[in-house]
């Protein structure tokens, strides 16, 4: 098997893509050309904002061919069009045969968040130390217990249960629901976990099926509602607990929604900030009256927390 690795703008990424498919390639990923490096860029879609590209400005398109002779004449063929111009081969090289779903599945091992919280892709067994588990595997939406934000989030839910036990919790920009599962995992009452992106809503009502079965209602009810973000509306309903691990830069636009979503005396957490984007999100959320403080750091992003005046 052998792979061909092109360069192109983000105008030719579709075309390309489509354009690798027509010629029989047996897959099609993109990636950014600027990653690991100071240009690189953060696409995915956030709550209440829609998608602002489809491919970054430099793209990198890896594509696999059976055989060398596939992967040249691919790049011979697609090179040969007018509108291939900016368009430039970076290398074709040899790809081991591998079990393919083997080597994915090795790559996600199980999450320790806290010494007895875990999340634990299902083809793992479960740690002896695990006491509290979240069955996760990778999939279409964000959040799989990997990322230094996501890990931040979850182990302020495992440390603070009290706070929200019992009660109300939103997840605003639930990705594969896995904050809304941690807090119905250690006592929350109905959790409010919305997305923008349908297929997020999707994942999170899947991976809840999953996890929170034996937490279901006498009339079948799981402890999460997921829909899109018209699911909780403008700011109206408060809740103890608001939890959102996005991005800065929505996060900062959203302050007066979520600011709007937490109950008087209630706790805002939010995730996705990098160290040096502190004092961007200290100034936004102070216009609300939320001071925001730095709760934990990892890797170079930070979390935030909130307290609202009772």
């Amino acid at each position: 098997m052998h792979e061909l690795t092109l360069l192109a703008t983000e105008a030719q990424v579709d075309l390309l893509s489509d354009a690798l498919m027509e010629v029989e390639a047996l897959s099609v990923s993109v990636e950014d050309a600027d990653a690991d490096t100071e240009h690189e860029e953060a696409l995915w879609g956030e709550p209440g904002m829609p998608v602002a590209r489809e491919a970054w400005q430099r793209s990198t398109i890896k594509s696999l061919f059976p055989d060398e002779a596939a992967a040249l004449e691919a790049a011979t063929l697609i090179l040969a069009q007018d509108w291939a111009t900016d368009i430039h081969v970076q290398g074709i090289q040899e790809v081991a045969d591998q079990d393919w779903v083997r080597l994915t599945q090795s790559q996600f091992s199980p999450v320790p968040i806290t010494d007895t919280f875990w999340i634990v892709p299902t083809w793992h067994e479960v740690p002896a130390a695990a006491q509290t588990v979240m069955r996760l595997d990778p999939g279409l939406a964000f959040g799989t217990g990997t990322h230094p934000t996501t890990r931040m989030c979850l182990k302020w839910i495992a440390q603070n249960a009290d706070a929200y036990r019992g009660q109300r919790v939103l997840d605003y920009g639930c990705g594969s629901g896995i904050l809304a599962i941690g807090a119905a995992l250690h006592g929350s009452g109905v959790v409010d976990a919305v997305d923008i992106d349908p297929a997020a809503v999707d994942a999170t009502v899947a991976n809840a099926e999953v996890n929170l079965a034996h937490l279901k209602a006498a009339d079948g009810s799981l402890p999460i509602r997921a829909g899109l973000p018209d699911l909780v509306g403008e700011a109206h309903g408060t809740y103890p607990v608001v939890l959102a691990n996005i991005l800065a830069t929505p996060l900062k636009l959203l302050a007066p929604l979520l600011a709007g979503h937490v109950a008087p005396g209630g706790h805002l957490v939010l995730a996705g900030i990098l160290a040096r984007q502190e004092q961007e999100l200290q100034d936004a959320y102070a216009t609300v009256g939320l001071s925001l403080q730095v709760a934990n750091t990892e890797d170079g992003w930070i979390l935030m927390t909130a307290r609202k005046p009772g």
